[in-house]
C-alpha cells in the first residue's frame, strides 16, 4: 500500500476544483487533485466549443490570481458590455449597461474547453506543481477527528486534513459523506450551439423569456454567438433533430431576427437541467464546492460563478487559518459554510423563482412578470443592486 500525505485532497478536476487547487498551491499547502477522466487537449484554433461560461468580473479576478486567466488566448475572450432581457409579451425589457455602471464589462464569455485546458496547463507547471492523480478512480473515504483518507482503486491511499468534493452534481464525495440533498428535475434540457450572425452582436448578451423556455444568445469573437435554449424535453429533442438550416430559422424567429440571418457553426447538443441543494456544505473533514454543493437553472448564467465563489471563499478560509488550526478543523469548515450560505440561498431562490414565474401559464402571473421587468428597468438603484450581486 502506497501512503501519501497532503494538507488537502480535492476530488474533481473541473474548473472549480482546479481553481481551488491552484489557489491553495499558491499559499504553500500540499495539495492533491484527483480526477476520473483524462482532460481533453486544447482544441484547435478553428474549433468552437458550444459549451460556454459567462464569467463575472469577480470570477475573472479569481482566475487571474490563480494563473488560469493569463493562460487564455485573448482572441477567444469576449467582453459583455450590455445585457438585454426580454419578457414574453414582446414589449417588456430589462437592460444593463457596463458604461452606466462605470465598469469596463459586465461579464466575459469564454469557451469551456479552453478554460479547462488552461487550468490543467497551470496544474502541470513545474514551479509549485499540484500533485495530480488522473485518470484515477476513487474507491472509499474514511475519516476520524484527526484526518481523512481517500483510497484509490489502484490501492494508493491519500491522507489529508481535508477532502474537498468538487465532483459535480452527482457527487460521489457528497454521497460517501452522507450529506442529504434536495433535488428535482426541471423537466427541461439546455440546448447549446454556436452560430455566425449577419449582424454584429455589439457585445450585447440577449435573453428572451418565452412560453417555450428561455433563449439566450451570448456574444463570441467576431460575429459569432453562442445559444443556450432551456426548454422542455420534447421541444429540446425537436431542436436537436431538425436540419441545421431549420434550426437557424427557429432561433432567428424566436429571437425576433435581432441578429439577422444565422449560420450554424457547431452542431447542437443538450444536457438535462436539475435543481440540487446540499443540506450541508461541510461534514467532519469534508467540504463541498461547485455543483457538488448546488445545481441551479442556467437562465441567469450564474452556475460557474457560484462555484468559483465557493472555491475563492474556501481558499481564503484555509489560507487564513493561522498556525494553530489544520485545514480540516471544524471551526474553519463552519466559517466557510456560514460565509457561503447567504449567497448560495439568494442565487438559488432567484434562479428557481424566475424559472417558476416565467414557466407558469397563469394569465395574472404572465401580466405581473412582464410588468416586473418594466418596473425594475425604471429603478436604477434596484438595477444596480442586482448587477452588483451578479458581478461578484
Amino acid at each position: 500500500m502506497l501512503l501519501m500525505k497532503f494538507d488537502v485532497v480535492i476530488i474533481g478536476g473541473g474548473l472549480v476544483g482546479a481553481g481551488l487547487a491552484l489557489a491553495l498551491r499558491n499559499g504553500g499547502l500540499g495539495v492533491a487533485l484527483v480526477e476520473a477522466r483524462t482532460p481533453a487537449p486544447l482544441p484547435p484554433d478553428d474549433a468552437w466549443d458550444s459549451r460556454i461560461y459567462a464569467v463575472s468580473p469577480g470570477s475573472a479576478a479569481f482566475l487571474q490570481d490563480v494563473g488560469i486567466w493569463p493562460a487564455l488566448a485573448a482572441n477567444r475572450l469576449t467582453p459583455v458590455h450590455e445585457m438585454a432581457i426580454f419578457g414574453d409579451d414582446d414589449a417588456a425589457c430589462l437592460d444593463f449597461s457596463a458604461y452606466d455602471a462605470g465598469l469596463p464589462e459586465l461579464a466575459w464569455i469564454v469557451e469551456n474547453g479552453r478554460l479547462q485546458a488552461a487550468a490543467w496547463r497551470m496544474l502541470k507547471r513545474r514551479t509549485r506543481p499540484v500533485r495530480t492523480f488522473c485518470p484515477a478512480e476513487c474507491a472509499s473515504i474514511a475519516w476520524d477527528e484527526s484526518r481523512a483518507e481517500l483510497r484509490l482503486a489502484d490501492g494508493s491511499v491519500l491522507q489529508a486534513a481535508l477532502i474537498v468534493g468538487a465532483d459535480g452534481i452527482h457527487s460521489w464525495v457528497r454521497e460517501q459523506a452522507g450529506i442529504d440533498t434536495e433535488q428535482r428535475a426541471y423537466g427541461q434540457m439546455g440546448v447549446v450551439a454556436n452560430f455566425s450572425a449577419q449582424n454584429s452582436h455589439r457585445h450585447v448578451a440577449r435573453q428572451w423569456f418565452r412560453r417555450d423556455g428561455v433563449l439566450a444568445l451570448l456574444p463570441l469573437p467576431e460575429s459569432r454567438v453562442s445559444m443556450v435554449w432551456s426548454t422542455d424535453e420534447a421541444h429540446a429533442r425537436t431542436l436537436l433533430a431538425v436540419p441545421g438550416a431549420e434550426l437557424c430559422d427557429r432561433v432567428m424567429q424566436a429571437s425576433g431576427h435581432a441578429l439577422g440571418a444565422l449560420q450554424l457553426v457547431t452542431q447542437p447538443a443538450a444536457f438535462p437541467l436539475r435543481f440540487v441543494h446540499a443540506k450541508k456544505l461541510v461534514q467532519s473533514r469534508i467540504a463541498l464546492v461547485g455543483d457538488a454543493a448546488h445545481g441551479i437553472h442556467p437562465l441567469a448564467g450564474q452556475g460557474v460563478n457560484l462555484g468559483l465563489r465557493d472555491a475563492r471563499e474556501l481558499a481564503v478560509t484555509l489560507l487564513g487559518r493561522g498556525p494553530e488550526l489544520d485545514c480540516g478543523d471544524p471551526l474553519l469548515l463552519g466559517r466557510y459554510e456560514r460565509a457561503r450560505k447567504e449567497d448560495i440561498l439568494a442565487t438559488e431562490l432567484a434562479t428557481d423563482g424566475l424559472h417558476r414565474l416565467f414557466g407558469s401559464p397563469h394569465p395574472t402571473l404572465m401580466r405581473w412578470r412582464n410588468l416586473g421587468l418594466e418596473i425594475t428597468n425604471r429603478l436604477p438603484l434596484l438595477k444596480n443592486q442586482l448587477m452588483r450581486h451578479a458581478l461578484n
